[in-house]
């Protein structure tokens, strides 16, 4: 279990006062930070010198927070007005790095804990790369794709003040996928001037994207179980997989997870989930999903043997590992204890923070294997970076290749974590051992760069 925070140190609890002081209507952000000075106790007593140069203090306040004004007119010739955001938390190890999330969920406590996690997520990756996220209000759902345009030069306008490829590198996240990114690299070119391709990662791979760039959350999500799962001398194979989600990340750990032997069985969207026993048919729903933009009860439509189940989350359905991919808090503490009555073995966060921190708490108690987001999803960032590092060159690297070097960050990552909670006397805790590993990279880079 990890420490309490009424345990730590008076310089940790005045800390984290000073963010509920600073930010009090802010809980995503708040649980964020809640959950990471919760770990790193062990840290900061083997290195004094963190606690001396102020690193907490910088670390839990951004480096630059960024809102704006985005107007567009629809199809309808109606003006909108949304409202953007780029939250660049720390530059410590390399230019700002995260994606943009278009959804009507999106406020600033969203983004702020995003940033928060992408900084250790980045740091975890050892690839080089700073902390940030950013998007939008703005709903694509349901939209042309010329109001989608519209709004993407809008917002563009703006952020291209803020980036660069040796600044700040955004990608997509929810909401934002390959349709938007080039809409947002057409804009970025044409007011800038420079077809400065390292600007935006998720491009098409025809003109500087990276191959498994778009499979990458979802296929790290699964190395990083089949690394937890190793450590105790198992394997996917056979194993009842529940994904959450229908997206990209959910996607591709379905399809990461079948070719490693395990039956993924559900899948789900806003409106309930689907079970399906001889496993989901992942050409099916990449068609519902990716092309016909349905929901997910048209799955069980259309497929024999399949059982769509409204208003529901598919935490109810016995697994051996289950994969939430969806979004943040979806796993509250009454779903924490039917997975493990469920008899579930491992759960690895697709998403970001889609546990509860209680929920978190029911699975370590019983001895669930644990991996958070911000080591199970580093896939995707790591996979950007190593967009970047093929657009810095002018090179284009193959599928083939490009996934052997995920699952060999994805392994690292792993080990990162696992040797971290050993070493500060947690074993077996990754989340201890992902936020003291992430913590320790980033701490000595700002520490060995003086007071900035």
């Amino acid at each position: 279990m990890t420490t309490t925070l009424t345990a730590l140190s008076s310089t940790v609890r005045s800390v984290y006062d000073t963010v509920v002081a600073r930010n009090p209507n802010e809980p995503e952000f708040l649980q964020a930070v809640h959950e990471v000075l919760d770990s790193i106790g062990p840290v900061l007593d083997a290195h004094p010198e963190f606690v001396d140069a102020g690193i907490l203090e910088r670390l839990v306040e951004p480096e630059r927070q960024i809102m704006f004004r985005v107007p567009w007119v629809d199809d309808d010739g109606a003006l909108q007005v949304g409202r953007g955001y780029r939250i660049q938390f720390n530059s410590a190890l390399g230019p700002y790095k995260g994606g943009l999330r278009f959804h009507p969920s999106v406020n600033l406590s969203i983004i702020k804990f995003l940033g928060f996690e992408q900084i250790f997520k980045n740091a975890l990756t050892g690839q080089g790369i700073g902390g940030a996220k950013g998007g939008s209000d703005f709903d694509p759902h349901g939209r042309s794709d010329a109001e989608v345009m519209r709004f993407c030069q809008a917002f563009m306008s703006e952020l291209f003040r803020h980036i660069g490829e040796h600044t700040d590198v955004p990608a997509g996240d929810i909401g934002v996928g390959g349709r938007e990114i080039g809409y947002l690299f057409g804009q970025y070119r044409k007011l800038t001037n420079r077809h400065e391709s390292g600007v935006l990662t998720g491009k098409g791979t025809g003109w500087g994207g990276a191959e498994v760039r778009t499979e990458a959350t979802g296929y790290g999500a699964v190395f990083f179980v089949q690394e937890m799962l190793a450590v105790h001398g198992e394997t996917l194979e056979g194993k009842r997989v529940g994904v959450s989600g229908s997206g990209n990340v959910a996607i591709y750990a379905i399809d990461k997870a079948r070719q490693l032997g395990a039956v993924p069985v559900t899948a789900s969207d806003s409106s309930g989930y689907v079970i399906d026993e001889a496993g989901i048919d992942l050409e099916l729903l990449r068609q519902l999903k990716e092309v016909e933009r349905v929901r997910i009860s048209e799955y069980a439509a259309r497929r024999p043997g399949a059982r769509f189940v409204e208003g529901a989350r598919p935490w109810e359905v016995p697994m051996d590992v289950a994969i939430p991919s969806a979004t943040q808090n979806e796993i509250d503490v009454d779903d924490a204890h039917t997975l493990v009555a469920g008899g579930v073995r491992a759960v690895a966060e697709g998403a970001n923070m889609p546990s509860t921190p209680a929920a978190v708490e029911v699975f370590q108690n019983a001895g669930v294997l644990f991996g958070p987001g911000k080591a199970v999803n580093a896939g995707g960032v790591a996979t950007s970076a190593l967009e970047m590092t093929q657009n810095a060159g002018r090179e284009h690297w193959g599928f083939a290749d490009s996934e052997h070097r995920l699952r060999a960050i994805m392994r690292d990552v792993h080990a990162a974590s696992f040797t971290a909670a050993r070493r500060y006397g947690h074993e077996g805790d990754y989340v201890v051992g992902a936020n003291c590993a992430g913590f320790e990279r980033v701490a000595h880079a700002m520490l060995a760069q003086g007071v900035i």
